[in-house]
């Protein structure tokens, strides 16, 4: 369900070598873009609160990662979780 949304990096793989690209951006625009909303409102309740696992992972994530490839995570997450 996330790769049909478009939410999940595209790959080029080829014998041990394996490249993770970009966002893949096949499937319904309309659906994908709301579950990248979600995911936004997600990260920036998670900055001001930090009780609870979700929000602890958003936190760590968004540290390493950096704000919009955090809220892509996030919205790939509740994909797999709805699905």
């Amino acid at each position: 369900f996330a790769a049909w949304l478009g939410l999940v990096p595209r790959q080029h793989s080829s014998g041990d070598r394996q490249v993770l690209m970009n966002m893949t951006k096949k499937g319904d625009k309309h659906l994908r873009t709301l579950f990248i909303h979600g995911a936004r409102a997600v990260v920036r309740v998670a900055t001001n609160n930090n009780d609870g696992h979700m929000n602890q992972w958003v936190n760590q994530l968004k540290e390493r990662r950096g704000f919009n490839k955090t809220t892509v995570a996030v919205a790939n997450k509740n994909a797999r979780i709805i699905w």
